[in-house]
């Protein structure tokens, strides 16, 4: 079986690392499966229709015994079903997509006024981190999102090489289009919809933990996560450039 899982908390640039990986070419990709299940009660699999998370287990690795597989999803939500599967912890190749969490709360509440704490999604993150640890799996991928939109390319290729698949530059770059993979939820994938590669979005929000106390606590309740996850990251180097 060979799934890769990026695992994202929400607002961390992941619809633009699932662009990417779309534009790669060679992969089976998903965009938010198990989001999908807990918001409409249904995601689909290669045509194929599914309603629940041991039916969604199951599809993926049909598909995957012909093709690797790649979604993206992101920890708001719990996954009963995949934390109670230790042959998936332990056999699925499990990264994680981190980003700030005062930028997170920010990002979020603009979109969501009524969040609440877990909503950042952080902790959700490192209980699914630790799982796959006490599951005895692969050792786990932590990428920053700052490191993927200052340093895109090293970024991808390091990724690439953790998980065991060629990095295309060509897949850095893509065609501003919606996908019909997140046509439900069009709303929060605006920025991505309109872009044609990595960047950081220089947006300014009118609600921050600077004057929102809600957004405060949220973020500083995730800190403490954010900050052990992001102690393992990856290390993503620019190429040394050889003059003669």
């Amino acid at each position: 079986m060979k799934v890769i899982a990026l695992w994202a908390a929400p607002r961390s640039r992941s619809t633009a690392f699932f662009r990417s990986m779309v534009q790669h070419g060679e992969l089976a990709v998903l965009h938010e499966p198990f989001c999908n299940l807990a918001d409409f009660g249904e995601t689909d699999v290669d045509g194929r229709t599914v309603h629940g998370e041991r039916e969604l287990l199951d599809s993926m690795r049909e598909l995957a015994g012909r093709r690797t597989v790649f979604f993206k999803d992101t920890t708001d939500h719990q996954y009963p079903e995949v934390l109670a599967d230790r042959t998936f912890l332990a056999e699925a190749r499990h990264t994680f997509l981190i980003r700030r969490p005062e930028e997170i709360a920010a990002s979020y509440y603009a979109l969501q006024p009524d969040m609440t704490v877990s909503d950042i999604g952080l902790e959700g993150m490192y209980e699914l981190y630790q799982a796959v640890l006490a599951a005895g799996g692969h050792a786990p991928v932590v990428i920053d999102s700052d490191d993927l939109v200052e340093r895109p390319a090293a970024t991808m290729a390091a990724y690439c090489t953790a998980v065991g698949i060629p990095f295309r530059p060509e897949a850095l770059s893509w065609d501003a289009a919606r996908r019909e993979e997140w046509q439900r939820t069009d709303r929060w994938h605006v920025a991505v919809s309109n872009s044609t590669g990595f960047s950081r979005n220089r947006a300014t929000y009118q609600h921050t933990v600077d004057n929102n106390a809600s957004l405060a606590e949220f973020s500083a309740h995730h800190r403490p996560f954010y900050e052990a996850l992001r102690d393992l990251r990856l290390t993503v180097e620019e190429p040394t450039t050889v003059t003669s």
